[in-house]
């Protein structure tokens, strides 16, 4: 995936300010997909100059308003065109797995804190995508296949999660044990 997709994604989804956007992107796309305010500012001028986006024309322009973009048919051609393509799964690439190795070399002071804090964080993070699922995702809003789409992110993401608390749970039984 990349920043120009998921922008072009959440814009055909609802046009919004790059403000706007920056605020929707930590409530959904930036669970599996994060970028700074500055990305998604600096994707929304090459969006434009691309013409895939453009600014929706304001009642009296003044200087220091926000622009609401939407998406042109460039821009859904080319988020159509990428979502057909074949994309073979990338290697996961993770830091704490890294770092374990490397204690395994070098020790381990402080790893099992690390992992503690680590299965903190994968628990909350869980907790809150099942929040989301009971508010968002009721049974009876998984009708489309829109909706069904939608419901299938956040359950891979709640799938991690809870892949994430089991492993930590273990590794740190096997730690202490």
């Amino acid at each position: 995936m990349s920043l120009p997709h998921a922008i072009l994604t959440a814009l055909l989804e609802k046009p919004s300010s790059g403000l706007e956007l920056t605020r929707r992107f930590d409530k959904s796309i930036g669970y599996f997909w994060s970028a700074t305010h500055q990305q998604i500012y600096r994707e929304l001028g090459k969006l434009e100059q691309a013409g895939h986006i453009r600014a929706l024309p304001t009642q009296a322009p003044a200087r220091g308003q926000k622009k609401e973009y939407e998406v042109l048919p460039a821009g859904r051609a080319e988020l159509t065109e990428w979502v057909a393509r074949n994309e073979d799964p990338k290697p996961m690439r993770a830091a704490l797995l890294l770092r374990m190795r490397a204690a395994a070399v070098v020790g381990a002071p402080g790893m099992r804190e690390e992992l503690r804090r680590h299965l903190d964080l994968h628990q909350r993070q869980l907790d809150e995508y099942l929040e989301i699922e009971v508010r968002d995702f009721p049974p009876a809003r998984r009708e489309s296949e829109p909706d069904r789409l939608r419901h299938l992110v956040l359950r891979g993401g709640i799938d991690l999660e809870r892949f994430w608390v089991e492993w930590l749970t273990h590794a740190l039984a096997e730690l202490e044990g």
